[in-house]
């Protein structure tokens, strides 16, 4: 329980500080998103007029009021309105975010099976070419930016082949290369660190002894190896969790979907800042979130964690009193 509250209490520094920065950097944007919004002669509004839009959007209002009025509703799960288009940031992310979760869950499955196709293969294949080959992909694919894939999926599979329409196709071959695009770039530092993690476990001493035993490679790599190996990897897979919505981002952008990455965009064109700080909290909440069932999950994962935990609360207890007997 200690170990959860701390943990906890870490994540709720990282998200407070992760708002403060946001709301700093918006603030030293140029323009104001008000004026750039209402301030148009079309719109027949007068100074007036536009000076209470300011005042109902707390515009008015010095820069330590709107953090403190923005920092108490943002507790209180009041996000603000949107500039732009006058409706809840809640209403709009809400909107949104469907399609972006499905997308960025996909993209994460489809990346662990990328990544542990290459590393358990890149084990058990008694063919020194393929092994140099299948390790050195997670360095192919760590290079290729995300909208220069999706660009070229586009063009080979969907106008070169025909294979998978990106014109009126259906949900889900409308999913099929932004997943790809989505998942190759987060498999490659996946798959590095499962490749290296299980280098290291193949060295250790119990290995030896099971191999000695009469096991085969694969059951050695399965039973013994896999469950050691699989460690470090959860960690950098909780990072690379986190990191998914800003690439889910740029893939929704490339393929014209609807999701968070379109709120995102219309918001930086218009200077919308309430829902540009409600997206950068929503990602920042994501990857504090799984970072937090990460750091929770590894202790289940991990005897040695439970057994050290142990023996440091029986170390930190006081020593019972010496029974003097009469």
């Amino acid at each position: 329980m200690r170990y959860a509250l701390r943990r906890a209490g870490q994540a709720a520094i990282v998200l407070i500080a992760a708002f403060t920065a946001t709301f700093i950097l918006l603030q030293l944007l140029p323009g104001d998103a008000i004026l750039i919004k209402y301030d148009d002669p079309s719109l027949g509004l007068t100074a007036e007029q536009v000076e209470q839009i300011r005042i109902a959007y707390g515009a008015d209002s010095s820069w330590w009021e709107q953090y403190w009025a923005t920092l108490t509703g943002y507790v209180q799960g009041d996000f603000g309105y949107s500039t732009q288009f006058g409706t809840p940031v809640l209403v709009l992310i809400g909107e949104a975010l469907p399609a972006t979760a499905a997308l960025a869950a996909l993209g994460f499955l489809l990346a662990v099976v990328i990544a542990a196709a290459i590393a358990f293969l890149s084990t058990l294949t008694p063919f020194a070419w393929l092994r140099s080959g299948l390790r050195s992909l997670p360095g192919v694919f760590v290079s290729i930016p995300v909208f220069w894939l999706g660009i070229l999926l586009i063009q080979v599979f969907s106008f070169g082949l025909g294979w998978v329409p990106i014109v009126g196709a259906d949900p889900v071959a409308g999913l099929v290369l932004p997943v790809i695009t989505l998942a190759v770039p987060i498999s490659a530092p996946l798959a590095q660190i499962l490749v290296r993690s299980i280098d290291d476990v193949q060295l250790q001493s119990f290995v030896t002894v099971v191999r000695a035993k009469g096991a085969s490679p694969s059951w050695v790599l399965w039973r013994s190896v896999a469950r050691n190996a699989i460690l470090p990897a959860l960690t950098i897979a909780g990072v690379l969790f986190g990191e998914l919505i800003g690439g889910a981002v740029v893939t929704e952008t490339v393929f014209g979907r609807t999701g968070i990455g379109r709120v995102t965009e219309q918001a930086v064109a218009n200077q919308d800042i309430p829902v540009l700080q409600g997206i950068v909290v929503l990602a920042a909440f994501t990857f504090v979130v799984v970072n937090l069932a990460v750091d929770l999950l590894y202790p289940v994962l991990d005897p040695r964690l439970r057994e050290s935990s142990r023996r440091r609360g029986v170390e930190a207890s006081p020593a019972a009193p010496l029974e003097v007997p009469a």
